[in-house]
């Protein structure tokens, strides 16, 4: 990309605001060095940096990058021999803290970050490094007397030495004060004197320093303090030589660590910029592009990103699959350049890895190169005209355009004679189009608006203007060709009625024909975007409806739950007065055990068939006790009956009475009354052994399982019986909820039904079912 071009189309305003969302002011350089790429692979790496910083920032929070400094030119400086200063010590233990702090706050976010996780892990925590800048530099940029033991005896002696200075001379403010011109001691040349009035200069005796302005005042040493002075300074000669003796080391330690504090850095000012990319995005309210290199861009609600949210209007613009060109006419004013410039500006943020201020789902392309011929570029130095100044343009772009070129051509063809500058328009875009490039124009010559009817991969577009208010509203219209409103203006603002008619008379019928064909044109895309916001409300309303029905049956299920609950618990209840019932049938047949000599295995199969009655506990209507009423029949001998107080079937032996019966229930034979027999079927030549059919609670499954928050191995276990269960139930979709996390329990999950030979198929779930938090698995 040439810089002529990204200054055309203002990308330096958006370097801006990027640069002033970096924390650091190495985010800040990497961001002013931004330039789009020209390489799919590149692109769409930058984009899923920018993206992952977004999903941090979606979750409000904040990533702690204060405190972190440039200190390239230190850590060279230490290498080649150079001495640092207390605070280039200090920047650097700064860093070096920040960057162990932004690797901490990294590595426990569960959430898929494999870039950032990546990145943190080249981080150094240097902690010897750190400690031993924070142990000999305070915050202020001082040495502290800690920094070595010489140091604290150096600055303990001249804490001595000045303590006995003063002393001496604080005896000189109270015995001399009327010699003196304030009773106070002060330093000049860094030794302590005293303001000694002129006139006094012999009577105090000693070396003058420095003198007032007037030079009423002397500043003088006494004599009985130069020795003590003396050794004071010598003192602070000492503590200068420990202190650049401690920075030296400090320096050297500094340079050993080179390598690791160049790559910590680099790796936070990389990061830095990957958050001022996200918080840029997340300013313009932008979204993700999906990138291509087939020329295709699809954007929906675009923006234009430098102008206010508040006041720009956001459009729809599509090129490159039906069509590869687009020309925009329609009268001066009305937006037709600022759609120019949002669709390249757009491109060029797209390929810096910057998100575009669209709707999600937008789609951006690669290219090579882009071009524009934009705005008026009359050269007054060159004596070029307007038109002259574009065809220069023109003429260096058709040098260069190719198939992986996007062009931008502003009313192309201006600044001539109308005719021969149509002419000259459809001709360009003829060339630019037989090259494969993607093109988009504007102009105001109506001989183009018949261009894309004529053309396969052309498509014509106008900017909506709104006769009533007299006022463009910037909305694109693709497909529909703009037109002149100079009459309905006009009539608008009070011109003559004959005079209009006068005017209309003049023009051709083809021309009228084609503006009839426009205003139907722009009528059926008024109704057909009408028809589309009731169509989209009318699924709004269904979204809602199908979210209340979800909600209802989720209360019924649980109401459900509960009744079949109750129902178990009832059951169970008349088993055990059934079994309560059998206690008393067994203990006859024991009484006549004897004399019916019956064996010992038989006596435990009768003892075990009263055990194994139990009530089928299945919430089926079909499955309930019928009434006696609904199942009256006559009964005979040989009839199959189920006997209801045990739930078990067995044969009629003989009538009693009206309503009395002696039946026979395996080696058992009883008499019971017909209200407690039911019909099964008339006399058989074999008879088949009942079964009791047993589904205890745990037959109702859920269709889907959480995982989240389960250790691996129990997780997998879960699964294992769930999916028994979920085979049983004959569901034939269920969803496992394993989070996203590191990704081995999804993995462990994923490796898991593949082996097992009633699953057909296993997927993660879209953005609607729980995105890579769950895997939908679907059943043969």
């Amino acid at each position: 990309m040439n810089e002529r071009i990204l200054r055309v189309l203002e990308f330096n305003k958006i370097i801006d605001q990027l640069s002033s969302q970096a924390a650091s002011s190495l985010g800040k350089s990497q961001a002013l060095k931004l330039k789009p790429l020209t390489n799919l692979n590149d692109v769409l790496e930058m984009q899923k940096e920018t993206d992952e910083a977004g999903q941090i920032l979606r979750l409000n929070l904040a990533i702690p990058l204060g405190g972190i400094f440039d200190i390239r030119a230190s850590i060279k400086r230490s290498v080649i021999g150079g001495v640092l200063s207390t605070e280039e010590c200090l920047d650097i233990a700064n860093t070096i803290y920040g960057g162990r702090q932004v690797k901490n706050f990294i590595q426990k976010l569960e959430e898929d970050l494999p870039i950032l996780k990546n990145l943190t892990e080249r981080i150094e925590p240097l902690r010897e490094l750190e400690q031993h800048i924070k142990s000999s530099i305070d915050d202020h940029g001082h040495v502290m007397d800690s920094a070595s033991m010489k140091l604290r005896s150096i600055r303990s002696s001249i804490r001595t030495s000045e303590s006995r200075v003063r002393e001496k001379l604080d005896g000189y403010t109270k015995s001399k004060s009327a010699m003196l011109s304030d009773p106070i001691v002060t330093i000049r040349n860094d030794r302590f004197v005293l303001p000694v009035k002129q006139e006094y200069r012999g009577s105090i005796g000693g070396i003058v320093h420095d003198q007032s302005a007037s030079g009423a005042t002397l500043f003088m040493e006494p004599k009985t303090v130069v020795d003590l002075n003396n050794q004071l300074q010598e003192a602070f000669i000492k503590e200068k030589h420990e202190v650049d003796r401690i920075l030296r080391e400090l320096t050297e330690h500094v340079a050993s660590e080179e390598i690791f504090l160049t790559e910590n850095v680099e790796v936070l000012g990389k990061i830095d910029f990957m958050f001022a990319r996200a918080k840029l995005g997340q300013t313009m309210k932008a979204s993700m592009p999906k990138m291509n290199d087939q020329g295709i861009i699809k954007l929906q609600q675009a923006r234009h990103p430098l102008i206010p949210i508040e006041e720009v209007v956001a459009n729809d613009i599509e090129i490159g699959e039906e069509f590869t060109s687009i020309v925009i006419t329609g009268p001066n004013t009305g937006g037709k350049t600022v759609t120019l410039k949002m669709v390249g500006l757009c491109t060029l943020m797209a390929q810096s890895g910057l998100q575009v201020p669209a709707l999600d789902g937008c789609e951006m392309a690669v290219f090579e190169n882009v071009f524009a011929d934009i705005g008026d570029e009359q050269s007054i130095e060159q004596n070029l005209s307007t038109f002259s100044s574009h065809m220069t343009n023109i003429v260096d772009i058709m040098k260069n355009v190719d198939y992986k070129a996007l062009v931008l051509f502003d009313e192309l063809g201006a600044g001539t004679d109308p005719q021969e500058g149509a002419a000259l328009a459809m001709s360009l875009l003829d060339e630019v189009i037989e090259r494969g490039a993607r093109v988009i124009a504007t102009t105001h010559y109506p001989e183009l608006k018949a261009y894309g009817y004529n053309r396969e991969n052309v498509v014509n577009a106008s900017v909506e203007f709104d006769v009533e208010s007299l006022k463009p509203t910037y909305r694109l219209l693709l497909g529909v060709p703009g037109r002149s409103n100079a009459f309905e203006i006009s009539k608008r603002l009070g011109l003559n009625e004959s005079i209009i008619r006068n005017a209309k008379s003049h023009i051709g019928v083809d021309s009228k024909s084609v503006e009839n064909m426009i205003a139907s044109l722009e009528k059926s895309k008024r109704d057909s975007e009408k028809d589309y916001e009731s169509a989209h409300q009318l699924m709004l309303e269904t979204e809602e409806l199908k979210k209340d029905l979800e909600k209802q049956w989720q209360d019924f299920e649980t109401k459900r739950q509960t009744l079949y609950k109750k129902a178990e618990e009832k059951a169970n209840k008349a088993l055990q007065n059934a079994r309560e019932e059998a206690e008393l049938i067994i203990d006859e047949i024991r009484k006549m055990k004897t004399n019916a000599n019956l064996k010992e295995h038989e006596w435990i199969e009768a003892r075990k068939m009263l055990e194994d009655a139990k009530p089928n506990l299945s919430s089926k209507q079909d499955e309930k006790r019928s009434s006696p009423k609904d199942n009256k029949k006559d009964l005979h001998v040989g009839d199959t009956i189920k006997l209801l107080t045990i739930n078990q079937q067995g044969s009629v032996l003989e009538k009693i009475s009206d309503n009395e019966y002696l039946i026979q229930v395996g080696i058992m034979k009883v008499k019971v009354k017909d209200k407690d027999l039911q019909f099964i079927s008339e006399k058989k030549e074999f008879n088949e052994k009942p079964l009791a059919t047993v589904k205890g609670s745990s037959y109702h499954v859920r269709p889907e399982l959480d995982l989240r928050g389960e250790r691996y191995e129990d997780a997998l276990l879960r699964v294992e019986k769930y999916i028994d269960d979920v085979i049983l139930a004959g569901y034939q979709k269920v969803s496992i909820i394993h989070g996203k996390g590191t990704g081995a329990l999804r993995k462990g999950v994923q490796d898991l039904a593949k082996k097992h030979s009633k699953i057909s198929t296993i997927r993660p779930g879209v953005s609607g079912e729980g995105g890579s938090g769950v895997s939908i698995i679907e059943l043969k």
